[in-house]
């Protein structure tokens, strides 16, 4: 057997970042329904926006997320100095998810064969990203966070766990887009969005399997306690 190669979880924390804001913004182009774990924030994004034009979905994206940090501090029991931490990594994520939007969005065609590549290069990117900052001992964002602790406190897999929760995050999505723009118009939540919370713990499975067959994480700066004690 090969030698694992060494991947430092700092770089890990950086890569996860990226990637998954370059994923969200490749599905939000193609327009088939977001991740169901970001379409609460979209959302609310696409709502806020009518009526405040500076309200940009990575603002909504931590908003949110500072919200979902209390719910889990209330779920737990106990506010732990992690989810501060947590909140830091959303307001960066928000503001890389921006910068690949507006990128993404000089991308040239739009065709439906593009939005099919958009989307599928998309979804794979979010679970890189997501599988990515599960091997990190820098905090995720509140969603990656919320599964974490949820499997620890179930005593179940992370990928068990990430499934319910996407599952619970589309239906919540579902009702937030009847809410806000009636039954006879679906916004961000579309066929796509079903897919993805079928497919998507799964693929975070097996994403992390790759991963730990050929990379060994491991730590480049002193921080580890300082972020998990």
């Amino acid at each position: 057997m090969k030698p694992k190669k060494t991947f430092y979880a700092e770089a890990a924390y950086a890569a996860g970042i990226a990637v998954l804001a370059l994923g969200t913004a490749l599905m939000e182009r193609a327009n088939f329904g977001m991740s169901m774990v970001v379409a609460p924030a979209y959302l609310i994004h696409l709502k806020l926006s009518q009526s405040l034009p500076f309200f940009s979905f990575g603002m909504a994206e931590y908003a949110l997320q500072a919200a979902l940090l209390v719910a889990l501090a209330l779920v737990m029991g106990k506010f732990k100095r992690g989810y501060l931490f947590s909140f830091v990594t959303a307001v960066i994520y928000g503001f890389v998810l921006d910068g690949a939007i507006a990128l993404v969005g000089c991308l040239p065609g739009g065709g439906t064969v593009d939005r099919v590549v958009c989307y599928v290069v998309g979804l794979v990117a979010c679970s890189v990203g997501v599988s990515l900052l599960f091997h990190t001992y820098l905090p995720p964002e509140a969603y990656e966070l919320f599964v974490a602790e949820l499997s620890d406190r179930l005593g179940t897999d992370v990928s068990r766990a990430k499934t319910i929760y996407d599952l619970c995050s589309c239906a919540v999505s579902v009702v937030l887009s009847f809410a806000f723009f009636g039954f006879g118009r679906f916004e961000g939540v579309k066929l796509g969005t079903v897919f993805c919370a079928l497919v998507n713990g799964w693929l975070i499975g097996r994403i992390n399997h790759l991963l730990e067959r050929r990379y060994e994480f491991r730590d480049a700066l002193p921080w580890r306690e300082a972020f998990t004690r």
